[in-house]
């Protein structure tokens, strides 16, 4: 069984319907290995016990800087043998120290329609505002692979929904929410069935 790291810095809506996906076997051959987070507090931690999946918390202070922190989680992901990464809310941007250890397995959910509303402070509520300020007729999310930007990688999928008149950006974040419950499990579906492949910058799915 492929094994599945996912990193959470709170509550895991995301690490829920990844949880959910392996256990009605929508997603089969692979396993949630252990649910990471920088956050002793972080209900995702939680939700990872309450499914019998080891629960691993590892704060930063006490680190020299932000690459040994992430060379420390890089080795403890490779003793349990993880084979993907998913980021689910985690709130640290990754240093080249573990994207060098896990590059290509990184994945990660963008509520955009990248490459529009991504980037250094396009997280959250700032996304929902920033596309209903432009004006924008759909809006949605995308899980993509992780590389040395932030948000640039290879797209895996999106999917999209109206921004309807009316909508604030509370609104617009449920919508977008109900479709990342939906994308991330097809994403994690697709690798762990093998039907991913990369090249260059560009992801192709096969049959």
């Amino acid at each position: 069984m492929k094994k599945i790291a996912v990193f959470v810095s709170g509550g895991g809506s995301n690490l829920q319907s990844l949880i959910d996906s392996v256990d009605s076997g929508h997603i089969k051959g692979a396993v949630i290995e252990v649910v990471f987070s920088d956050r002793e507090s972080a209900y995702g931690l939680e939700r990872a016990r309450r499914h019998s999946i080891a629960a691993l918390h590892l704060s930063p202070a006490g680190f020299f800087d932000r690459e040994a922190f992430d060379r420390k989680i890089a080795d403890e992901m490779n003793l349990l043998g993880v084979s993907l990464v998913c980021l689910a809310g985690y709130m640290r941007i990754l240093t080249k120290a573990f994207i060098d250890t896990f590059k290509g397995v990184i994945m990660n959910i963008h509520p955009a329609l990248l490459p529009k509303y991504g980037g250094a402070g396009m997280y959250g509520r700032h996304v929902h505002e920033a596309v209903i300020a432009a004006g924008e007729s759909e809006s949605g999310c995308t899980v993509h692979f992780v590389d040395y930007g932030t948000d640039t990688g290879p797209v895996i999928l999106q999917k999209s929904v109206p921004v309807e008149e009316g909508d604030t950006p509370e609104s617009l974040a449920k919508k977008v929410l109900a479709l990342e419950h939906e994308a991330y499990p097809e994403a994690v579906k697709l690798w762990a069935e093998e039907r991913i492949k990369t090249e260059g910058s560009k992801v192709i799915i096969t049959e």
